[in-house]
């Protein structure tokens, strides 16, 4: 594991997508795996901007997104595709048949999770999988729970998830309680994995997660037995460890 400190969430933001910038120019057709949440999307703005600048071609990139909420239409504002289509993908030049998400609208758990498991496998695998990490140490929807889950599953958020997403809609009741998320193993089969995390309200479980037990009640904590992790974040988020 490779901590890099950075001074803030701008700074953060920045070395982030230089990680994933340089996997794009030494390999043009990577698969990308995709994360959404509020911290990524200053990495997804310096992405954007270096592609504007002529630095970085997403012609050949794939791209597989870690989750999306179970009964939201892709064109629903609260849709993860929604959240990639506003922040990344309608402002470079990658092939939106290159773009794949769980379907959301597929009643079937276990229909839309077999498929998204083909989509993955077909592409060859995932070269670099971008991450969050929630509060309680989720990672995707991996929820705190008795097991890892292996492959792309249908999960039924915490409560702890459920409040936190609250703020993104117009009530409670609204928040999707399912979702369709990669499972811990699927997330560990990626070569490589760039986490981001800013934040004093991180530190706590950045230190339970990558310095404590490893155990599926923190999710995150998995990670510490995967050959290629890199974490960065500011000083707040550090700020334990």
């Amino acid at each position: 594991m490779r901590f890099i400190k950075a001074s803030n969430y701008e700074d953060m933001s920045r070395k982030a997508a230089n990680i994933i910038g340089a996997q794009i120019i030494l390999k043009p057709d990577s698969v990308l795996g995709l994360a959404t949440g509020s911290t990524p999307i200053g990495t997804y703005a310096n992405l954007v901007k270096d592609y504007e600048n002529g630095d970085l071609d997403f012609a050949k990139i794939i791209s597989v997104n870690l989750d999306e909420y179970k009964g939201l239409t892709r064109d629903n504002d609260q849709s993860y595709y929604y959240f990639m289509n506003h922040h990344l993908f309608r402002h470079v030049n990658i092939d939106a048949n290159n773009t794949h998400l769980a379907d959301g609208t597929e009643a079937d758990a276990d229909k839309a999770c077999a498929q998204f498991e083909q989509i993955i496998k077909a592409t060859g695998g995932v070269d670099l999988q971008l991450l969050g990490l929630g509060h309680n140490g989720h990672i995707g929807f991996n929820e705190p729970s008795d097991v890892f889950m292996d492959k792309t599953f249908c999960v039924t958020l915490d409560e702890m998830t459920i409040k936190a997403n609250q703020r993104f809609f117009a009530s409670y009741e609204d928040v999707p309680k399912q979702a369709y998320t990669m499972g811990i193993g699927t997330i560990m089969a990626a070569k490589k994995i760039l986490i981001v995390v800013s934040g004093e309200d991180k530190s706590s479980i950045i230190k339970e997660a990558f310095f404590g037990s490893v155990t599926p009640k923190v999710q995150a904590s998995i990670l510490q037995f995967h050959p290629d992790v890199t974490i960065v974040g500011d000083e707040a988020a550090f700020s334990k460890i």
